[in-house]
Protein backbone atom coordinates (compact mmCIF):
# COMPACT_ATOMS: atom_id res chain seq x y z
CA UNK A 1 0.00 0.00 0.00
CA UNK A 2 1.11 3.50 -0.71
CA UNK A 3 0.19 7.15 -1.03
CA UNK A 4 -0.34 9.10 -4.24
CA UNK A 5 -0.32 12.83 -4.91
CA UNK A 6 -0.70 15.04 -7.95
CA UNK A 7 -1.06 18.71 -8.89
CA UNK A 8 -2.04 20.06 -12.31
CA UNK A 9 -1.94 23.74 -13.22
CA UNK A 10 -0.83 26.02 -16.06
CA UNK A 11 2.51 26.90 -14.50
CA UNK A 12 5.00 24.57 -12.81
CA UNK A 13 4.18 23.83 -9.17
CA UNK A 14 6.74 24.63 -6.47
CA UNK A 15 8.92 21.53 -6.13
CA UNK A 16 9.87 22.06 -2.50
CA UNK A 17 6.26 22.57 -1.46
CA UNK A 18 5.22 19.47 -3.39
CA UNK A 19 7.85 17.33 -1.68
CA UNK A 20 6.76 18.59 1.76
CA UNK A 21 3.16 17.68 0.84
CA UNK A 22 4.35 14.21 -0.14
CA UNK A 23 6.32 13.82 3.09
CA UNK A 24 3.12 14.55 5.04
CA UNK A 25 2.04 11.03 3.96
CA UNK A 26 5.31 9.33 4.86
CA UNK A 27 3.50 6.93 7.19
CA UNK A 28 1.74 5.35 4.19
CA UNK A 29 4.98 4.19 2.57
CA UNK A 30 8.53 4.47 3.85
CA UNK A 31 10.22 2.09 1.39
CA UNK A 32 10.57 4.58 -1.45
CA UNK A 33 9.69 8.15 -2.46
CA UNK A 34 9.15 8.81 -6.16
CA UNK A 35 8.12 11.87 -8.16
CA UNK A 36 7.67 13.21 -11.68
CA UNK A 37 7.76 16.89 -12.58
CA UNK A 38 6.80 18.32 -15.94
CA UNK A 39 5.68 21.77 -17.08
CA UNK A 40 2.11 21.53 -15.86
CA UNK A 41 1.98 18.40 -13.70
CA UNK A 42 3.62 17.09 -10.55
CA UNK A 43 3.11 13.47 -9.49
CA UNK A 44 4.33 11.86 -6.28
CA UNK A 45 4.37 8.44 -4.66
CA UNK A 46 5.21 6.99 -1.25
CA UNK A 47 5.75 3.24 -1.42
CA UNK A 48 5.14 0.35 0.93
CA UNK A 49 6.80 -2.51 -0.97
CA UNK A 50 4.72 -5.70 -1.07
CA UNK A 51 5.29 -7.05 -4.59
CA UNK A 52 8.46 -6.95 -6.69
CA UNK A 53 10.41 -5.27 -3.93
CA UNK A 54 13.31 -4.24 -6.20
CA UNK A 55 11.56 -3.13 -9.40
CA UNK A 56 8.15 -1.81 -8.35
CA UNK A 57 9.02 1.81 -7.57
CA UNK A 58 6.84 4.60 -8.93
CA UNK A 59 5.97 6.71 -10.84
CA UNK A 60 6.05 4.09 -13.60
CA UNK A 61 6.12 4.94 -17.30
CA UNK A 62 4.89 3.39 -20.54
CA UNK A 63 4.86 5.28 -23.84
CA UNK A 64 2.90 8.50 -23.18
CA UNK A 65 1.52 7.27 -19.86
CA UNK A 66 2.76 7.77 -16.31
CA UNK A 67 1.08 6.15 -13.28
CA UNK A 68 1.03 6.59 -9.51
CA UNK A 69 -0.87 3.77 -7.85
CA UNK A 70 -1.99 2.71 -4.38
CA UNK A 71 -3.47 -0.75 -4.02
CA UNK A 72 -3.37 -4.45 -4.63
CA UNK A 73 -4.85 -6.24 -7.65
CA UNK A 74 -5.73 -9.83 -6.82
CA UNK A 75 -6.25 -11.06 -10.39
CA UNK A 76 -2.92 -9.68 -11.63
CA UNK A 77 -1.76 -12.92 -13.21
CA UNK A 78 -4.93 -13.38 -15.29
CA UNK A 79 -4.75 -9.80 -16.55
CA UNK A 80 -1.06 -10.16 -17.27
CA UNK A 81 -1.68 -13.33 -19.29
CA UNK A 82 -4.35 -11.52 -21.30
CA UNK A 83 -1.99 -8.64 -22.07
CA UNK A 84 0.87 -10.98 -22.96
CA UNK A 85 -1.42 -12.61 -25.52
CA UNK A 86 -2.02 -9.16 -26.98
CA UNK A 87 1.69 -8.58 -27.46
CA UNK A 88 2.63 -6.65 -24.31
CA UNK A 89 5.84 -7.45 -22.46
CA UNK A 90 6.67 -6.84 -18.79
CA UNK A 91 9.85 -5.82 -17.02
CA UNK A 92 8.53 -6.19 -13.45
CA UNK A 93 6.30 -8.58 -11.52
CA UNK A 94 4.36 -5.73 -9.89
CA UNK A 95 0.63 -5.19 -10.31
CA UNK A 96 1.36 -1.51 -11.05
CA UNK A 97 2.76 -2.37 -14.47
CA UNK A 98 -0.27 -4.55 -15.20
CA UNK A 99 -2.66 -1.71 -14.33
CA UNK A 100 -0.65 0.74 -16.45
CA UNK A 101 -0.52 -1.45 -19.56
CA UNK A 102 -4.08 -2.61 -18.97
CA UNK A 103 -5.12 1.03 -19.20
CA UNK A 104 -3.02 1.52 -22.34
CA UNK A 105 -4.95 -1.35 -23.94
CA UNK A 106 -8.47 -0.94 -22.56
CA UNK A 107 -8.62 2.67 -21.31
CA UNK A 108 -11.53 3.12 -18.86
CA UNK A 109 -12.75 -0.43 -19.52
CA UNK A 110 -9.76 -1.76 -17.59
CA UNK A 111 -11.73 -0.95 -14.42
CA UNK A 112 -14.21 -3.70 -15.28
CA UNK A 113 -11.34 -6.18 -15.25
CA UNK A 114 -9.67 -5.20 -11.98
CA UNK A 115 -10.45 -7.17 -8.83
CA UNK A 116 -8.79 -5.60 -5.85
CA UNK A 117 -8.35 -2.50 -3.73
CA UNK A 118 -6.97 0.56 -5.45
CA UNK A 119 -6.77 4.28 -6.03
CA UNK A 120 -4.59 5.34 -8.94
CA UNK A 121 -3.87 8.17 -11.37
CA UNK A 122 -2.64 7.86 -14.96
CA UNK A 123 -1.50 10.92 -16.87
CA UNK A 124 -1.42 10.98 -20.67
CA UNK A 125 1.47 13.30 -21.51
CA UNK A 126 0.46 13.66 -25.15
CA UNK A 127 -3.21 14.47 -24.52
CA UNK A 128 -2.49 16.27 -21.23
CA UNK A 129 -5.31 14.27 -19.69
CA UNK A 130 -5.50 12.91 -16.16
CA UNK A 131 -7.47 9.76 -15.30
CA UNK A 132 -8.05 8.82 -11.66
CA UNK A 133 -10.10 5.90 -10.31
CA UNK A 134 -11.06 4.21 -7.06
CA UNK A 135 -12.01 0.63 -6.18
CA UNK A 136 -15.64 -0.52 -5.99
CA UNK A 137 -16.04 -0.45 -2.21
CA UNK A 138 -13.80 2.41 -1.13
CA UNK A 139 -11.04 0.43 0.56
CA UNK A 140 -8.40 2.87 -0.68
CA UNK A 141 -8.97 6.63 -0.24
CA UNK A 142 -8.73 9.35 -2.88
CA UNK A 143 -9.48 13.06 -2.37
CA UNK A 144 -9.40 15.92 -4.84
CA UNK A 145 -10.00 19.65 -5.16
CA UNK A 146 -10.32 22.08 -8.06
CA UNK A 147 -9.83 25.81 -7.65
CA UNK A 148 -9.81 28.02 -10.73
CA UNK A 149 -7.25 26.41 -13.09
CA UNK A 150 -5.64 24.19 -10.45
CA UNK A 151 -6.44 20.57 -9.69
CA UNK A 152 -5.01 18.44 -6.88
CA UNK A 153 -5.57 14.85 -5.77
CA UNK A 154 -4.19 12.96 -2.80
CA UNK A 155 -4.57 9.86 -0.63
CA UNK A 156 -5.09 12.15 2.35
CA UNK A 157 -6.70 15.53 3.01
CA UNK A 158 -3.61 16.94 4.75
CA UNK A 159 -1.47 17.50 1.60
CA UNK A 160 -4.38 19.25 -0.13
CA UNK A 161 -4.61 21.72 2.74
CA UNK A 162 -0.83 22.06 2.84
CA UNK A 163 -0.86 23.08 -0.85
CA UNK A 164 -2.84 26.26 0.03
CA UNK A 165 -4.96 25.63 -3.08
CA UNK A 166 -7.93 25.37 -0.72
CA UNK A 167 -8.37 26.42 2.89
CA UNK A 168 -9.75 24.45 5.87
CA UNK A 169 -13.21 25.99 5.90
CA UNK A 170 -16.40 24.59 7.43
CA UNK A 171 -19.68 26.19 6.38
CA UNK A 172 -23.14 25.27 7.66
CA UNK A 173 -23.32 22.58 4.99
CA UNK A 174 -20.13 20.77 6.08
CA UNK A 175 -20.96 21.19 9.77
CA UNK A 176 -24.45 19.77 9.29
CA UNK A 177 -23.02 16.75 7.50
CA UNK A 178 -20.28 15.91 9.96
CA UNK A 179 -22.44 16.56 13.04
CA UNK A 180 -25.36 14.49 11.79
CA UNK A 181 -23.33 11.61 10.33
CA UNK A 182 -20.03 11.78 12.26
CA UNK A 183 -17.72 10.00 12.59
CA UNK A 184 -18.95 8.84 9.18
CA UNK A 185 -19.48 11.43 6.45
CA UNK A 186 -21.55 12.21 3.42
CA UNK A 187 -20.63 9.98 0.51
CA UNK A 188 -18.22 11.94 -1.67
CA UNK A 189 -17.39 14.53 0.98
CA UNK A 190 -13.85 15.70 1.61
CA UNK A 191 -15.02 17.12 4.96
CA UNK A 192 -13.91 20.69 4.18
CA UNK A 193 -15.43 23.19 1.77
CA UNK A 194 -14.08 22.70 -1.79
CA UNK A 195 -12.56 19.27 -1.05
CA UNK A 196 -14.24 16.14 -2.38
CA UNK A 197 -13.63 12.43 -2.12
CA UNK A 198 -13.90 10.40 -5.31
CA UNK A 199 -16.68 7.97 -4.46
CA UNK A 200 -16.12 4.21 -4.61
CA UNK A 201 -16.68 2.66 -8.07
CA UNK A 202 -16.15 6.02 -9.81
CA UNK A 203 -13.52 7.47 -12.09
CA UNK A 204 -12.62 11.06 -12.90
CA UNK A 205 -11.09 12.60 -16.02
CA UNK A 206 -9.49 16.05 -15.81
CA UNK A 207 -8.70 17.78 -19.10
CA UNK A 208 -8.70 21.41 -20.27
CA UNK A 209 -9.57 22.50 -16.74
CA UNK A 210 -12.79 20.47 -16.78
CA UNK A 211 -13.82 17.51 -14.64
CA UNK A 212 -15.89 14.55 -15.81
CA UNK A 213 -16.94 11.96 -13.22
CA UNK A 214 -18.65 8.67 -14.01
CA UNK A 215 -19.65 5.53 -12.16
CA UNK A 216 -18.18 2.36 -13.64
CA UNK A 217 -19.85 -0.27 -11.41
CA UNK A 218 -23.17 -0.67 -9.61
CA UNK A 219 -25.01 -3.56 -8.00
CA UNK A 220 -27.59 -5.11 -10.33
CA UNK A 221 -30.74 -6.82 -9.11
CA UNK A 222 -31.99 -10.03 -10.66
CA UNK A 223 -34.22 -12.88 -9.60
CA UNK A 224 -32.59 -15.42 -7.31
CA UNK A 225 -32.84 -18.94 -8.74
CA UNK A 226 -30.52 -20.70 -6.26
CA UNK A 227 -31.97 -22.62 -3.35
CA UNK A 228 -30.31 -22.44 0.06
CA UNK A 229 -28.05 -25.46 -0.53
CA UNK A 230 -26.81 -24.04 -3.81
CA UNK A 231 -26.23 -20.65 -2.19
CA UNK A 232 -24.26 -22.27 0.61
CA UNK A 233 -21.90 -24.00 -1.84
CA UNK A 234 -21.39 -20.86 -3.92
CA UNK A 235 -20.61 -18.71 -0.87
CA UNK A 236 -18.06 -21.29 0.29
CA UNK A 237 -16.32 -21.32 -3.10
CA UNK A 238 -16.33 -17.55 -3.70
CA UNK A 239 -15.03 -16.65 -0.25
CA UNK A 240 -12.40 -19.40 -0.29
CA UNK A 241 -11.16 -18.20 -3.68
CA UNK A 242 -11.09 -14.59 -2.46
CA UNK A 243 -8.92 -15.49 0.54
CA UNK A 244 -6.54 -17.57 -1.59
CA UNK A 245 -6.06 -14.68 -4.03
CA UNK A 246 -5.43 -12.23 -1.22
CA UNK A 247 -2.71 -14.43 0.24
CA UNK A 248 -0.43 -13.54 -2.70
CA UNK A 249 2.56 -11.57 -1.43
CA UNK A 250 6.34 -11.49 -1.70
CA UNK A 251 6.54 -11.09 2.08
CA UNK A 252 4.86 -13.07 4.94
CA UNK A 253 1.23 -12.36 5.80
CA UNK A 254 -0.69 -12.64 9.07
CA UNK A 255 -4.33 -12.50 10.10
CA UNK A 256 -6.26 -10.64 12.78
CA UNK A 257 -8.10 -13.05 15.07
CA UNK A 258 -10.76 -11.83 17.50
CA UNK A 259 -12.45 -15.18 18.02
CA UNK A 260 -15.50 -13.95 16.12
CA UNK A 261 -16.91 -15.65 13.05
CA UNK A 262 -15.43 -13.38 10.37
CA UNK A 263 -11.81 -13.28 11.54
CA UNK A 264 -11.97 -16.98 12.44
CA UNK A 265 -13.07 -17.95 8.92
CA UNK A 266 -10.27 -15.94 7.36
CA UNK A 267 -7.76 -17.39 9.80
CA UNK A 268 -8.94 -20.97 9.21
CA UNK A 269 -8.82 -20.77 5.42
CA UNK A 270 -5.50 -18.91 5.44
CA UNK A 271 -3.95 -21.49 7.76
CA UNK A 272 -5.29 -24.37 5.66
CA UNK A 273 -3.87 -22.89 2.45
CA UNK A 274 -0.57 -21.67 3.88
CA UNK A 275 2.71 -23.57 3.51
CA UNK A 276 4.11 -22.03 6.67
CA UNK A 277 2.76 -21.71 10.18
CA UNK A 278 0.38 -18.78 10.29
CA UNK A 279 0.86 -15.90 12.73
CA UNK A 280 -2.34 -14.44 14.19
CA UNK A 281 -2.85 -11.30 16.27
CA UNK A 282 -5.46 -10.12 18.76
CA UNK A 283 -5.85 -7.04 20.93
CA UNK A 284 -7.38 -6.26 24.28
CA UNK A 285 -7.24 -3.36 26.73
CA UNK A 286 -5.39 -3.32 30.04
CA UNK A 287 -7.64 -4.61 32.87
CA UNK A 288 -10.65 -4.63 30.55
CA UNK A 289 -12.01 -7.90 31.92
CA UNK A 290 -12.40 -6.33 35.38
CA UNK A 291 -14.99 -3.88 34.03
CA UNK A 292 -16.59 -5.92 31.27
CA UNK A 293 -20.39 -5.98 31.34
CA UNK A 294 -22.64 -7.83 28.94
CA UNK A 295 -25.10 -5.80 26.91
CA UNK A 296 -27.29 -6.28 23.85
CA UNK A 297 -24.31 -5.85 21.54
CA UNK A 298 -21.28 -7.21 23.41
CA UNK A 299 -22.18 -10.55 24.94
CA UNK A 300 -18.84 -12.24 25.66
CA UNK A 301 -15.11 -11.65 25.91
CA UNK A 302 -12.80 -12.87 23.17
CA UNK A 303 -9.92 -14.78 24.75
CA UNK A 304 -11.50 -18.23 25.06
CA UNK A 305 -12.59 -18.25 21.42
CA UNK A 306 -9.20 -17.00 20.25
CA UNK A 307 -7.53 -19.86 22.14
CA UNK A 308 -9.87 -22.40 20.54
CA UNK A 309 -9.07 -21.13 17.03
CA UNK A 310 -5.33 -20.83 17.59
CA UNK A 311 -5.13 -24.35 18.97
CA UNK A 312 -7.36 -25.86 16.26
CA UNK A 313 -5.35 -24.33 13.42
CA UNK A 314 -1.93 -24.37 15.11
CA UNK A 315 -1.27 -20.66 14.70
CA UNK A 316 1.51 -18.66 16.25
CA UNK A 317 -0.82 -16.38 18.17
CA UNK A 318 0.31 -13.02 19.50
CA UNK A 319 -1.76 -11.37 22.24
CA UNK A 320 -1.34 -7.61 22.38
CA UNK A 321 -2.60 -5.52 25.29
CA UNK A 322 -2.78 -1.76 25.07
CA UNK A 323 -2.54 0.30 28.24
CA UNK A 324 -5.40 2.63 29.11
CA UNK A 325 -2.91 5.48 29.08
CA UNK A 326 -1.94 4.72 25.47
CA UNK A 327 -5.61 4.62 24.44
CA UNK A 328 -5.97 8.21 25.64
CA UNK A 329 -2.55 9.41 24.53
CA UNK A 330 -3.06 8.28 20.92
CA UNK A 331 -6.31 10.19 20.40
CA UNK A 332 -4.31 13.10 18.99
CA UNK A 333 -2.22 10.88 16.69
CA UNK A 334 -5.28 9.18 15.25
CA UNK A 335 -6.91 12.53 14.60
CA UNK A 336 -3.83 13.45 12.54
CA UNK A 337 -4.09 10.22 10.59
CA UNK A 338 -7.78 10.73 9.80
CA UNK A 339 -7.71 14.50 9.27
CA UNK A 340 -11.05 14.73 11.07
CA UNK A 341 -12.56 13.40 14.36
CA UNK A 342 -12.91 9.64 14.39
CA UNK A 343 -13.90 6.59 16.40
CA UNK A 344 -11.75 7.53 19.42
CA UNK A 345 -10.66 4.56 21.56
CA UNK A 346 -11.09 1.97 18.83
CA UNK A 347 -9.03 4.16 16.48
CA UNK A 348 -6.34 4.48 19.14
CA UNK A 349 -6.25 0.77 19.82
CA UNK A 350 -6.18 -0.21 16.13
CA UNK A 351 -3.34 2.23 15.45
CA UNK A 352 -1.34 0.97 18.42
CA UNK A 353 -2.14 -2.63 17.44
CA UNK A 354 -0.98 -1.96 13.88
CA UNK A 355 2.31 -0.53 15.13
CA UNK A 356 2.87 -3.69 17.16
CA UNK A 357 2.10 -5.91 14.15
CA UNK A 358 4.38 -3.85 11.89
CA UNK A 359 7.40 -4.97 13.91
CA UNK A 360 7.09 -8.36 12.21
CA UNK A 361 4.49 -8.15 9.42
CA UNK A 362 3.57 -5.72 6.66
CA UNK A 363 0.47 -7.51 5.35
CA UNK A 364 -2.61 -8.66 7.30
CA UNK A 365 -5.98 -10.12 6.40
CA UNK A 366 -8.99 -8.72 8.27
CA UNK A 367 -12.73 -9.45 8.50
CA UNK A 368 -14.34 -6.10 7.62
CA UNK A 369 -17.46 -6.06 5.41
CA UNK A 370 -18.91 -9.44 6.44
CA UNK A 371 -21.59 -7.92 8.66
CA UNK A 372 -22.70 -5.45 6.00
CA UNK A 373 -23.15 -8.07 3.27
CA UNK A 374 -24.36 -11.04 5.34
CA UNK A 375 -26.69 -9.07 7.62
CA UNK A 376 -24.73 -9.37 10.84
CA UNK A 377 -25.68 -6.14 12.57
CA UNK A 378 -28.63 -5.98 15.00
CA UNK A 379 -30.36 -3.30 12.92
CA UNK A 380 -31.00 -5.91 10.24
CA UNK A 381 -33.45 -7.71 12.53
CA UNK A 382 -34.26 -5.49 15.57
CA UNK A 383 -37.27 -3.26 14.90
CA UNK A 384 -36.33 -0.63 17.50
CA UNK A 385 -33.25 0.21 15.40
CA UNK A 386 -35.30 0.83 12.27
CA UNK A 387 -33.97 4.29 11.35
CA UNK A 388 -32.70 5.85 8.12
CA UNK A 389 -29.13 5.28 9.28
CA UNK A 390 -29.78 2.76 12.06
CA UNK A 391 -26.35 3.16 13.66
CA UNK A 392 -27.32 6.81 14.30
CA UNK A 393 -30.34 6.57 16.60
CA UNK A 394 -29.71 9.74 18.59
CA UNK A 395 -30.29 12.56 16.13
CA UNK A 396 -32.41 14.53 18.63
CA UNK A 397 -29.59 14.43 21.16
CA UNK A 398 -27.08 15.47 18.51
CA UNK A 399 -29.32 18.45 17.73
CA UNK A 400 -29.50 19.27 21.43
CA UNK A 401 -25.69 19.44 21.61
CA UNK A 402 -25.63 22.19 18.97
CA UNK A 403 -25.47 25.87 19.79
CA UNK A 404 -29.16 26.92 19.50
CA UNK A 405 -28.08 30.04 17.58
CA UNK A 406 -26.91 27.89 14.67
CA UNK A 407 -29.77 27.28 12.29
CA UNK A 408 -28.86 23.75 11.27
CA UNK A 409 -31.39 20.93 11.07
CA UNK A 410 -29.49 17.67 11.52
CA UNK A 411 -32.51 15.46 10.96
CA UNK A 412 -33.15 17.17 7.63
CA UNK A 413 -29.51 16.61 6.66
CA UNK A 414 -29.81 12.89 7.44
CA UNK A 415 -32.97 12.57 5.38
CA UNK A 416 -31.42 14.39 2.45
CA UNK A 417 -28.38 12.10 2.40
CA UNK A 418 -30.54 9.00 2.77
CA UNK A 419 -32.81 10.02 -0.11
CA UNK A 420 -29.80 10.84 -2.29
CA UNK A 421 -28.44 7.33 -1.79
CA UNK A 422 -31.75 5.52 -2.24
CA UNK A 423 -32.35 7.32 -5.54
CA UNK A 424 -29.32 5.49 -6.89
CA UNK A 425 -31.26 2.22 -6.65
CA UNK A 426 -33.67 1.05 -9.37
CA UNK A 427 -37.30 1.93 -8.52
CA UNK A 428 -38.14 -1.71 -7.76
CA UNK A 429 -35.34 -1.93 -5.17
CA UNK A 430 -36.51 1.26 -3.45
CA UNK A 431 -39.59 -0.69 -2.30
CA UNK A 432 -37.48 -3.49 -0.81
CA UNK A 433 -36.70 -2.82 2.86
CA UNK A 434 -33.64 -5.06 2.92
CA UNK A 435 -32.19 -3.86 -0.38
CA UNK A 436 -32.33 -0.31 0.97
CA UNK A 437 -30.81 -1.33 4.29
CA UNK A 438 -27.98 -3.30 2.70
CA UNK A 439 -27.23 -0.46 0.30
CA UNK A 440 -27.10 2.22 3.01
CA UNK A 441 -24.85 -0.05 5.07
CA UNK A 442 -22.47 -0.41 2.14
CA UNK A 443 -22.37 3.26 1.19
CA UNK A 444 -21.94 4.63 4.73
CA UNK A 445 -21.24 2.21 7.56
CA UNK A 446 -18.97 -0.14 5.61
CA UNK A 447 -17.01 2.73 4.07
CA UNK A 448 -16.52 4.26 7.52
CA UNK A 449 -15.01 1.05 8.88
CA UNK A 450 -12.89 0.56 5.77
CA UNK A 451 -11.62 4.12 6.04
CA UNK A 452 -10.78 3.55 9.70
CA UNK A 453 -8.94 0.35 8.83
CA UNK A 454 -6.94 2.06 6.08
CA UNK A 455 -6.04 5.12 8.16
CA UNK A 456 -4.91 3.28 11.27
CA UNK A 457 -3.06 0.42 9.54
CA UNK A 458 -1.37 2.70 7.03
CA UNK A 459 -0.52 4.97 9.95
CA UNK A 460 1.73 2.13 11.03
CA UNK A 461 2.78 1.40 7.42
CA UNK A 462 1.09 -1.96 7.05
CA UNK A 463 -1.35 -3.20 4.41
CA UNK A 464 -4.75 -4.53 5.49
CA UNK A 465 -6.59 -6.75 3.01
CA UNK A 466 -10.31 -7.44 3.36
CA UNK A 467 -11.40 -10.69 1.62
CA UNK A 468 -15.12 -10.12 2.27
CA UNK A 469 -14.94 -7.02 0.03
CA UNK A 470 -14.98 -9.24 -3.02
CA UNK A 471 -17.01 -8.17 -6.06
CA UNK A 472 -18.33 -11.64 -6.94
CA UNK A 473 -19.33 -12.31 -3.33
CA UNK A 474 -21.13 -8.99 -2.85
CA UNK A 475 -22.88 -9.18 -6.23
CA UNK A 476 -24.09 -12.69 -5.41
CA UNK A 477 -25.31 -11.89 -1.90
CA UNK A 478 -27.16 -8.81 -3.13
CA UNK A 479 -29.75 -11.00 -4.83
CA UNK A 480 -30.22 -13.64 -2.14
CA UNK A 481 -33.35 -13.58 0.06
CA UNK A 482 -32.86 -12.14 3.53
CA UNK A 483 -34.14 -15.34 5.14
CA UNK A 484 -31.00 -17.08 3.80
CA UNK A 485 -28.91 -14.67 5.86
CA UNK A 486 -31.00 -14.50 9.04
CA UNK A 487 -32.86 -17.55 10.31
CA UNK A 488 -34.20 -18.76 13.65
CA UNK A 489 -32.64 -15.79 15.50
CA UNK A 490 -29.21 -16.46 14.01
CA UNK A 491 -27.54 -13.59 12.16
CA UNK A 492 -25.20 -14.41 9.24
CA UNK A 493 -26.90 -17.82 9.10
CA UNK A 494 -25.80 -18.56 5.52
CA UNK A 495 -22.17 -17.80 6.28
CA UNK A 496 -22.19 -19.98 9.38
CA UNK A 497 -23.79 -22.96 7.70
CA UNK A 498 -21.53 -22.68 4.64
CA UNK A 499 -18.45 -23.19 6.83
CA UNK A 500 -19.83 -25.51 9.51
CA UNK A 501 -17.32 -28.24 8.65
CA UNK A 502 -14.36 -25.87 8.95
CA UNK A 503 -14.85 -23.91 12.18
CA UNK A 504 -15.38 -25.38 15.68
CA UNK A 505 -19.06 -25.11 16.64
CA UNK A 506 -18.54 -22.91 19.69
CA UNK A 507 -16.84 -20.31 17.50
CA UNK A 508 -19.13 -20.87 14.51
CA UNK A 509 -22.28 -20.12 16.51
CA UNK A 510 -20.85 -17.51 18.84
CA UNK A 511 -23.11 -14.44 19.03
CA UNK A 512 -21.67 -11.49 17.12
CA UNK A 513 -19.43 -9.19 19.14
CA UNK A 514 -18.08 -5.90 17.78
CA UNK A 515 -14.42 -4.88 17.73
CA UNK A 516 -13.33 -4.51 21.39
CA UNK A 517 -13.58 -1.12 23.07
CA UNK A 518 -12.38 -0.07 26.49
CA UNK A 519 -14.72 -0.60 29.44
CA UNK A 520 -12.27 0.83 31.97
CA UNK A 521 -13.47 3.94 33.91
CA UNK A 522 -9.95 5.35 33.49
CA UNK A 523 -10.74 6.21 29.87
CA UNK A 524 -13.93 8.07 30.76
CA UNK A 525 -12.24 9.95 33.59
CA UNK A 526 -9.27 10.97 31.47
CA UNK A 527 -11.24 12.16 28.44
CA UNK A 528 -13.47 14.15 30.79
CA UNK A 529 -10.36 15.93 32.08
CA UNK A 530 -9.08 16.53 28.57
CA UNK A 531 -12.37 17.98 27.33
CA UNK A 532 -12.78 20.20 30.39
CA UNK A 533 -9.32 21.61 29.76
CA UNK A 534 -10.03 22.14 26.06
CA UNK A 535 -13.32 23.93 26.78
CA UNK A 536 -11.35 26.77 28.37
CA UNK A 537 -9.97 27.64 24.91
CA UNK A 538 -13.43 28.43 23.54
CA UNK A 539 -13.01 26.62 20.19
CA UNK A 540 -16.34 24.85 20.56
CA UNK A 541 -18.43 27.78 21.79
CA UNK A 542 -19.60 28.85 18.34
CA UNK A 543 -20.73 25.35 17.34
CA UNK A 544 -21.90 23.52 20.45
CA UNK A 545 -24.19 24.12 23.38
CA UNK A 546 -21.59 24.38 26.13
CA UNK A 547 -24.17 24.05 28.90
CA UNK A 548 -25.24 20.73 27.41
CA UNK A 549 -21.62 19.56 27.15
CA UNK A 550 -21.03 20.50 30.80
CA UNK A 551 -24.13 18.55 31.75
CA UNK A 552 -22.71 15.56 29.85
CA UNK A 553 -19.44 15.90 31.74
CA UNK A 554 -21.04 16.25 35.16
CA UNK A 555 -23.75 13.61 34.82
CA UNK A 556 -22.67 10.21 36.10
CA UNK A 557 -25.74 8.49 34.68
CA UNK A 558 -26.67 7.49 31.12
CA UNK A 559 -23.34 5.77 30.55
CA UNK A 560 -24.79 4.17 27.44
CA UNK A 561 -25.83 7.33 25.61
CA UNK A 562 -25.67 6.04 22.01
CA UNK A 563 -23.47 8.00 19.64
CA UNK A 564 -22.50 5.79 16.71
CA UNK A 565 -23.27 2.12 16.15
CA UNK A 566 -22.43 -0.43 18.80
CA UNK A 567 -19.08 0.97 19.86
CA UNK A 568 -19.54 4.65 20.65
CA UNK A 569 -21.44 5.64 23.78
CA UNK A 570 -20.87 8.35 26.41
CA UNK A 571 -17.09 7.90 26.92
CA UNK A 572 -16.53 7.87 23.17
CA UNK A 573 -18.75 10.93 22.65
CA UNK A 574 -16.69 12.90 25.16
CA UNK A 575 -13.51 11.75 23.42
CA UNK A 576 -15.03 12.74 20.07
CA UNK A 577 -15.79 16.25 21.34
CA UNK A 578 -12.23 16.50 22.63
CA UNK A 579 -10.93 15.54 19.18
CA UNK A 580 -13.29 18.03 17.55
CA UNK A 581 -11.90 20.87 19.65
CA UNK A 582 -8.32 19.79 18.99
CA UNK A 583 -9.11 19.51 15.27
CA UNK A 584 -10.33 23.12 15.04
CA UNK A 585 -7.13 24.35 16.65
CA UNK A 586 -4.53 22.11 14.97
CA UNK A 587 -5.96 22.50 11.47
CA UNK A 588 -6.64 26.25 11.86
CA UNK A 589 -10.21 25.67 10.77
CA UNK A 590 -12.28 28.65 9.77
CA UNK A 591 -15.97 28.41 10.70
CA UNK A 592 -18.18 30.31 8.25
CA UNK A 593 -21.77 30.37 9.44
Amino acid sequence: MCAILGVLQKEEFNHDLFMSMLEAMNNRGKDNTGYYFSNNISLGHKRLAIRDLENGNQPMFYKNYVIVYNGEIYNTEELKEDLLNKGYSFTTTSDTEVVLKGYAEYKVKVLDKLEGIFAFAIYNKRKKELFIARDRFGVKPLFYAKKKNRFIFSSMIKPILKSKIVKPILTKKELAEILSLGPSKRSGSGVFKDINELRPAHYLIYKHNKIKIKRYWQLKSKKCTDNFEEAKLKVFKILTDSIKRQMVSDIPIATLLSGGLDSSLITALTAINSKDKLTTYSIDYEDNSKYFKKNNFTVSEDKHYIDVMSKTFNTNHQYKTITQNDVVKLLEDTLNLRDYPGMTDIDSSLYWFSKEISKNHKVILSGECADEIFGGYPWFYRKELDNLFPWINNIDYRQKLLNPNIKINLNKTLKKEYQRMIKELPKKDRKDKYKKLFYINMTHFMTTLLDRKDRMTMGATIEARVPFADTKLIEYLWNLPFDYKYKEGCEKYLLRVAFKDIIPDEVLYRKKNPYPKTHHPYFLNEVKKLLKERLKKGNLDEIFNIDEINKLLEDNNDYDIPWFGQLMTKPQLIAYLYQFDLWIEKYNIEIKL
